[in-house]
């Protein structure tokens, strides 16, 4: 497991939306390296719509998991 994600487990379900958002964000640098490329990508997907829905969409997709791993902060009560 990576030394920045030692777990999904997380306090509270807004502490797990922070992660999926990391996990999004590390993922892009996982498959795009070079900060250079990244950076100078930037403006073009911050202006396209549909880019932006694309991240969105991500992003849900990690948070789903995410509150699964966390039986979605049901209470041990």
């Amino acid at each position: 497991m990576a030394e920045w994600l030692p777990t999904l487990i997380t306090q509270t379900p807004e502490q797990g939306f922070e992660l999926a958002i990391k996990m999004s964000r590390m993922a892009v640098k996982a498959t795009q390296p070079d900060a250079a490329v990244r950076d100078r990508l930037r403006g073009v997907y911050a202006e396209d719509a549909d880019a932006l829905i694309a991240v969105s969409q991500v992003a849900a997709q990690w948070f789903a998991t995410i509150a699964a791993a966390n039986d979605y902060w049901r209470s041990a009560s």
